[in-house]
């Protein structure tokens, strides 16, 4: 990964290639983000940080609006799921992988469709370029990054049904690397499901 990014990086400062600096500055930073939530490594909060920044600027430019506006969000939850990770133990200790309580799962059945529906509404009315694509992944996005602050196995699930929809909707506007990247997300997060589980597994916290 690491040679990867840092060949990409060089090949875009010296306009190598078409790609600018900011595609490849998100499939960076995001490549390395999801390889270090696979491995269950805390960095993963300060690059995903960097990533949430790349990507607001990203999308900014082609008219994905939810998109742009979840990375704030995204942010927030960063900074959330970073405390949540190093010190949401019971003790303040840091946290174990778990599985999602009933009541999340309420939660979250309830909230899926209606936020769906409700940004699909705000987004029609500011010219969106899918509107209800970019709704129902934004919304699946926040219930995965949310349950990954807590270290809930589910959260893979989650990104697994997003990444199913990103890879498709990225190749049609035109951004070939991001839909790559979430591409490279989707095998990473079936591999992450079966890394968790397998931990879990060992040392079932819930």
């Amino acid at each position: 990964m690491v040679v990867v990014s840092l060949a990409m990086l060089s090949l875009s400062s010296f306009h190598l290639w078409s790609l600018g600096m900011t595609d490849v500055l998100g499939f960076v930073t995001g490549g390395i983000c999801v390889w270090l939530v696979v491995r269950e490594h805390v960095a993963n909060w300060p690059i995903g940080l960097a990533n949430n920044l790349v990507f607001f600027v990203l999308f900014w430019d082609a008219r994905l609006y939810a998109d742009m506006t979840l990375q704030v969000v995204y942010f927030g939850l960063g900074v959330f799921g970073w405390w949540e990770w190093l010190r949401g133990g019971p003790h303040h200790e840091a946290l174990t992988i778990s599985r999602a309580k009933r009541a999340e799962w309420i939660g979250l059945l309830l909230f899926i469709p209606l936020a769906t529906w409700l940004m699909y509404l705000v987004l029609v009315q500011v010219n969106d370029a899918a509107p209800f694509w970019d709704s129902l992944t934004t919304v699946l996005s926040l219930a995965a990054q949310y349950l990954l602050c807590l270290k809930r196995l589910e959260n893979w699930f989650f990104w697994i049904a997003a990444d199913l929809i990103y890879v498709p909707l990225y190749f049609s506007r035109s951004l070939p690397l991001t839909a790559v990247l979430y591409g490279i997300f989707l095998g990473m997060c079936l591999f992450g499901l079966s890394q968790w589980r397998k931990k879990w597994k060992q040392f079932p916290a819930a």
